[in-house]
């Protein structure tokens, strides 16, 4: 009996069964995959693709702009940033302080997401200035701008601080540029997983074309 064809993520939210048919021979494959099925949260062109695979392919596109986050009170936002991140193509997410971080929210992402510790706030504007990428804060203290007013740097670190606290004294110190997002309600501020998505799309609005 001849076998349907293999299914698409789109139909199959929950991913895909064992590899129907003659299997692959192309590298990129992962064997082990093939054979079980893949039940990752990935799309549809790289199911069944190794970690190294799909990484390197991902560094094909990944888009100038690098995300940043202060670590000090182990928050549990910092996965689902991770996670954003690696949906709207960041350079790198760079973690501040703690090198431990809560990894449920990143949904495994960070497997091919490029992740980069920096010790503290100064080892962190080090390297941003050895990469010449300006950094922009986001917070909504004394001074700052209104992200949908503002013009996003192409090549940037866009840092985020902790839930409640925000940014540090010195993270803010060491910023270009300080940003934050409208909001019309009354709570004084948004979740910080949130706030980052937000600012995450608008340089996808400003900096990536649309054809079509």
């Amino acid at each position: 009996m001849e076998l349907e064809p293999n299914p698409s993520v789109e139909l199959t939210t929950n991913g895909v069964g064992p590899w129907r048919g003659a299997l692959p021979t192309d590298e990129r494959y992962d064997p082990e995959l093939l054979t079980a099925g893949d039940s990752r949260n990935v799309i549809d062109r790289y199911r069944y693709w190794t970690i190294a695979a799909i990484t390197t392919d991902l560094d094909t596109t990944r888009h100038p702009f690098h995300v940043a986050i202060e670590n000090w009170q182990h928050d549990m936002n910092i996965g689902s940033i991770v996670r954003s991140a690696n949906a709207f193509g960041a350079a790198t997410v760079h973690i501040i302080g703690r090198r431990r971080w809560n990894k449920r929210g990143a949904m495994v992402t960070d497997r091919y997401q490029h992740v980069l510790h920096h010790e503290d706030v100064a080892t962190f504007v080090v390297w941003a200035a050895e990469h010449e990428l300006p950094i922009v804060a986001i917070d909504n203290v004394e001074g700052s701008v209104l992200l949908e007013t503002v013009g996003l740097p192409e090549r940037c670190v866009l840092l985020f601080g902790q839930e409640g606290p925000g940014l540090s004294a010195q993270a803010l110190a060491a910023a270009a540029m300080i940003v934050e997002i409208s909001q019309f309600g009354s709570t004084r501020s948004i979740n910080a997983s949130a706030a980052a998505a937000v600012t995450m799309h608008s340089w996808i609005l400003q900096h990536v074309r649309f054809d079509g």
